[in-house]
């Protein structure tokens, strides 16, 4: 296989409106990495060959990692594969060598590239890889005003070979790893660069090479901090909405805490212990006993059987609770839910509207997705308190405060100081 033929075709077709590259019926479907596909590294002296290989080798790292996403509590990577000029492709097993240190110094001065790599840093991070600059394919596309950022999406229209996805949501927990599956992961970073190269390319053209850098330099920055800590994490239950009353919602929480300890023993996902819905469920009806219990969706079966004492005593304990110990709605941090303004502020739900019609404006203008723009989240806040006074450094400081990048703020400040000013100061 050559990559002539696609980058001829890339070429002939150019960027469609938007950044879209056309789609070719000619794309090659691609089932096996172009070198073969690489064993998965597992020994000391195995790991540090591929330190050697990738230390010598030239250019851009293409780097991805494997997750159990949906089968495993924690979210450690499973197998990280990396590519590069000179030094081929590498699957290591992070199971059998946790300590991946020694090959990100080995490759720290080079550019890394991801995809999608706000998913994929944390348990990068977790093994010593850490990256000190890197290119996003997917942001960048999003940037470039792609529609659809899928890597197999992007690969085919801009690169004109066809990936397959078959095992994108495999348990890549199994040992030992089926040889489809490493050929799949290995194909991950097959064609990582020639798409950076390509994104590259485009967001140049547009004049967004400085957006991405930005992006990315935020990206670095935030690559070794620890994932932020959510209060009250037992009150994202699904259809938590339907559950009514203090002392039912400590129903809830009491079966979410329990499920929880017993998921991260296990190292299961918490949704494989019990789901959602059959906490939900026990917290509108409160069973009492075994009988009553299994006889609610979620519960029956063997493991429901097993697991009734622990789920019962989780109830019970919370039937104990004082009053003054069941869950009550603290402070809300930041503004309230937007379909609440029109009736407690209506000039905040003015400004808001007045707002979102700047971002969406900028957004179309710029080819660019609104989100990626700027956080709606840092909208809703600025647009429910205004600083005061109200003028643009005003603004351009508060989104500075929000995490907004530059350009970003130069692009959005002064439309968005207008809009919170509205009509009759503007």
């Amino acid at each position: 296989m050559t990559d002539e033929a696609p980058q001829r075709r890339r070429e002939a077709n150019g960027p469609a409106q938007g950044g879209e590259a056309a789609a070719t019926s000619e794309s090659v479907l691609l089932t096996a990495p172009r070198d073969g596909t690489p064993p998965p590294v597992t020994t000391p002296d195995e790991l540090a060959d591929v330190v050697r290989r990738f230390a010598a080798g030239t250019g851009p790292v293409a780097v991805d990692a494997e997750r159990a996403s949906g089968y495993r509590y924690s979210h450690r990577a499973y197998l990280v594969q990396l590519r590069r000029e000179g030094a081929g492709t590498a699957l290591i097993d992070p199971i059998e060598l946790p300590d991946l240190s020694a090959l990100g110094e080995a490759i720290a001065d080079a550019e890394w590239v991801l995809h999608a790599a706000s998913q994929d840093l944390p348990c990068l991070a977790e093994v010593g890889l850490l990256p000190l600059r890197l290119f996003d394919t997917e942001l960048a596309a999003r940037l470039a005003g792609f529609e659809r950022v899928g890597l197999a999406a992007l690969t085919e229209s801009l690169l004109g070979y066809a990936l397959e996805k078959h095992h994108s949501a495999a348990d890549w927990s199994t040992r030992p790893l089926p040889e489809s599956w490493l050929s799949y992961a290995a194909l991950d970073v097959e064609l990582l660069i020639g798409l950076r190269d390509a994104l590259a390319a485009e967001l140049e053209r547009q004049g967004k090479a400085e957006w991405a850098a930005e992006e990315f330099a935020s990206l670095v920055a935030g690559a070794g901090q620890p994932p932020r800590v959510r209060p009250d994490p037992w009150r994202r239950t699904s259809g938590i909405h339907r559950v009514r009353g203090a002392r039912a919602l400590s129903r809830v929480r009491a079966l979410w805490y329990a499920r929880d300890a017993i998921a991260a023993r296990r190292d299961t996902t918490p949704g494989r212990v019990l789901p959602d819905a059959a906490i939900v469920a026990a917290a509108e009806s409160d069973p009492k006993d075994e009988r009553a219990l299994v006889s609610l969706p979620g519960f029956g079966g063997r493991s429901g059987r097993r697991m009734a004492g622990t789920w019962l005593n989780a109830l019970s304990d919370a039937r104990t609770l004082r009053d003054d110990q069941l869950p009550v709605t603290g402070p809300a941090e930041g503004p309230p839910p937007p379909h609440r303004w029109a009736e407690r502020d209506p000039d905040a739900a003015a400004r808001l509207a007045r707002s979102r019609e700047v971002v969406t404006g900028l957004a179309t203008t710029h080819r660019l997705p609104p989100e990626n723009l700027i956080a709606p989240d840092s909208v809703r806040r600025l647009a429910w308190s205004p600083p005061d006074p109200l003028d643009e450094d005003a603004v351009r400081e508060v989104l500075a405060g929000f995490g907004a990048r530059r350009w970003q703020i130069d692009l959005i400040a002064p439309g968005l100081t207008e809009a919170l000013r509205g009509p009759a100061a503007a």
